[in-house]
């Protein structure tokens, strides 16, 4: 396979903090070993750039190039067996998306009666889609059943822009829904703690009417559990409650939305919905007006504001270098948080020879982050809060507060700059 170029966003999660894309999945028998990694070559015919890492292209352009340091497999033999109350990091470490590192690490664990399968993937190689896509496809290859081949082609992920105006930290929120400001990302705390939350989905039939009764707009599922997460946790996080904008992201999957766009792209295909109201406002808003600020946010990404952001990104990394895009952060770092649907994960599909998973779990720890996930009459939300002990205001402390790329800014001077409320369309 020839090296591949990254499409703009993909340079979103290189570096230190890029979150990679980590799921274990529990069979009650053991998988076979050599089964499975013969039909994992197999699958990697189809999935080559999966065995990359990344090599710079100057200073501000990187490359995937196939090499046999891309993709690590491993198997392990444990004389403990698994109990749900396990760390997903007890089977798996996560990848570095940095040169000279696999982006994708595999690694099954045998206990006495089960195999549990671990996957981290860089998330500058996959989405969430991508990610399952692969997944399924291995599964079914292991099972000699057919399979739909994945598009390669990261071109297509890619806008003109003649504009050649410094890119700012506004500019980056408007024509992006991203936040770019200090400090530069950096690896998850190692203080922080998780926590399950059930939302039924009575709550989340009266959210969904109750919207529709008041704005009579069409929300979805996913806008009113934000909102509730946004109501319930956003306020615990924040140092001051005062009239700053706190802010909401979701990330959006764009294969619908651009004509023409190949279905079964193989790669990051994302956009970021973001929306704010001051921190104070938000204490006494009801969950059916933040409901509404979500699906107008959302609403707003569409084929016009998708090709700007991606120029946008191209632009800013150009103009900036590589050693920028660590300052280009998914949520506003001090006062937001993201929250990513992952309730329509093909897990029936991950069978092995061995049945479904009977149990998984995902790796997840951005702090102020939640992973919605399905369940039994209604959803359970992965929450990530920082430390209870330490909590977002040591973490952005004065002398560490972020402040804003202005328009004259390069990676070596920041300024301060005031977001406005809402990205344009």
């Amino acid at each position: 396979m020839e090296a591949i170029q990254l499409s703009p966003i993909d340079y979103l999660f290189i570096g230190e903090g890029s979150q990679p894309i980590t799921f274990a999945f529990v069979y009650s028998r053991k998988l076979d070993a050599k089964i499975l990694q013969a039909s994992l070559i197999e699958t990697l015919g189809y999935f080559p750039i999966l065995q990359s890492q990344l090599r710079a292209k100057g200073e501000t352009d990187l490359e995937f190039f196939c090499t046999d340091g891309g993709l690590s497999f491993d198997v392990v033999m444990s004389r403990r067996e698994f109990v749900p109350s396990d760390r997903i990091e007890h089977y798996i470490t996560p990848v570095k998306t940095v040169e000279g590192e696999p982006m994708t690490r595999i690694t099954l664990t045998q206990t006495p009666t089960r195999s549990v399968l671990a996957i981290s993937i860089s998330h500058a190689l996959v989405d969430g889609f991508s990610y399952f896509h692969f997944l399924s496809s291995w599964a079914r290859i292991y099972r000699r059943e057919p399979i739909v081949p994945p598009h390669l082609d990261r071109t297509v992920l890619s806008a003109p822009d003649g504009a050649t105006q410094p890119v700012s930290a506004e500019t980056m929120y408007t024509q992006c829904g991203l936040f770019c400001c200090e400090p530069a990302r950096n690896s998850s705390p190692a203080l922080y703690h998780q926590e399950r939350l059930f939302i039924g989905e009575d709550k989340i039939k009266a959210g969904l009417a109750a919207v529709k009764q008041k704005y009579h707009i069409a929300c979805t599922e996913n806008d009113v559990i934000m909102a509730h997460l946004w109501k319930r946790y956003l306020p615990q996080w924040l140092s001051t409650t005062d009239d700053q904008s706190c802010y909401i992201t979701c990330p959006v999957d764009v294969r619908r939305l651009l004509p023409d766009f190949p279905r079964n792209y193989f790669g990051c295909a994302l956009s970021f919905a973001t929306t704010a109201i001051p921190c104070d406002r938000l204490l006494v808003a009801s969950e059916t007006e933040l409901a509404a600020l979500i699906r107008e946010a959302v609403n707003l990404i569409k084929a016009p504001y998708i090709l700007r952001s991606l120029a946008t990104l191209n632009r800013f990394r150009l103009q900036y270098g590589l050693s920028a895009m660590g300052k280009i952060h998914l949520r506003h770092p001090g006062r937001g948080m993201i929250v990513t649907n992952l309730t329509r994960l093909p897990i029936r599909e991950l069978d092995f020879g061995v049945g479904v998973p009977e149990h998984f779990m995902v790796y997840t720890d951005v702090i102020c982050s939640a992973a919605i996930l399905a369940s039994q009459q209604g959803v359970e939300a992965i929450v990530v809060h920082p430390d209870a002990a330490r909590g977002i205001a040591s973490i952005f402390s004065d002398h560490s507060r972020p402040t804003m790329m202005g328009d004259e800014a390069s990676p070596q001077g920041l300024s301060p700059m005031k977001f406005p409320n809402a990205p344009n369309g």
